[in-house]
């Protein structure tokens, strides 16, 4: 595919045609991936919709069901297709994807080493980052995995941008026609250690490696291995708290007899007469920010360490 041709279809701006994937958004926390197809039909709450009003649309549409009801059709971003995608192992989400995509010094032409695929969370971005001219290369030791990446990444416009492979990088580590030629290596390992070698192996010179453990004592064992062939080794653990923005009706107290508004309590006052006055409540519409309630804590490490430089 010419970079002209595969640069239209990264970037979106297109109309929904038969065999597009779309992301169907009810809301923030509630969305579905749909393939469109001439004489579809998605049911949720909000009534039918069928996929042929959809068929000549741009992305970003607002559409409407039988019962007036409505949902935004969505572009597969890698941000919404990490939301929605399948989980087959334990994934990557947004604010540790932005972190090893930064400080692994990704940019378009890139050439880009994973291991495992997983989900194919993380590799999806890295398509995207390397676009329109560089390549993932991503393996996974389990070929019905290996496999089903294949068909997520085909969904999502990536086969280009992709390579899966199939491959025990701890045991064999990467194929030797990498060797000295990539800029990148991203370790998502139980063992990461074990590739470290081979890892340095493919690197250029001033390449960056980045491994993801769970676990502390992954990480040390991690960093001792890095000692002998790498520099600037550093360890991150990135927490997302997110905020809940939202309008509430407020409860306000004011006094029945004019006098200055007192929110939040009540009070009672004797008036000149020797009876009881009794505030009166009001309410008042405000914007309110607070945590969620329910925040995603400890996801991983991240050890970062770039390839030393032989004179």
């Amino acid at each position: 595919m010419l970079p002209t041709e595969l640069e239209k279809k990264l970037s979106f701006n297109r109309f929904i045609s038969v065999g597009d994937l779309v992301i169907v958004y009810e809301r923030h926390d509630v969305m579905k991936a749909v393939k469109v197809c001439e004489n579809g039909i998605l049911q949720n709450r909000f009534g039918v919709f069928k996929h042929e009003s959809w068929i000549g649309k741009p992305f970003g549409s607002k559409v409407f069901s039988n019962k007036g009801g409505f949902v935004y059709l969505l572009a597969p971003t890698p941000e919404l297709w990490t939301l929605v995608l399948s989980h087959r192992t334990q994934i990557l989400y947004i604010a540790d994807i932005s972190f090893v995509i930064m400080y692994l010094e990704i940019f378009p032409g890139c050439i880009v080493l994973e291991s495992g695929t997983g989900s194919g969370s993380l590799t999806t971005s890295l398509a995207r980052a390397v676009a329109p001219t560089g390549h993932v290369y991503t393996f996974d030791f389990h070929e019905q995995r290996a496999s089903l990446a294949r068909e997520d990444f085909a969904k999502t416009g990536l086969t280009s941008l992709v390579t899966v492979g199939v491959r025990d990088i701890q045991g064999e580590g990467f194929p030797d026609e990498f060797t000295g030629w990539v800029d990148s290596v991203f370790l998502d390992l139980p063992q990461p250690w074990l590739a470290i070698p081979s890892a340095g192996r493919m690197l250029k010179e001033d390449g960056v490696l980045c491994s993801f453990s769970p676990c502390i004592e992954q990480v040390q064992r991690s960093c001792e291995t890095l000692k002998t062939c790498f520099t600037d080794i550093r360890t991150f653990e990135v927490l997302l708290r997110s905020f809940e923005v939202r309008e509430e009706r407020l409860q306000s107290w004011q006094n029945y007899t004019g006098g200055a508004s007192q929110k939040f309590r009540k009070k009672r006052q004797r008036s000149s007469d020797g009876s009881n006055v009794v505030e009166g409540s009001a309410t008042c519409t405000t914007v309110l920010a607070k945590p969620c309630s329910e925040g995603r804590g400890h996801t991983g490490y991240l050890t970062f360490a770039r390839l030393r430089c032989v004179p």
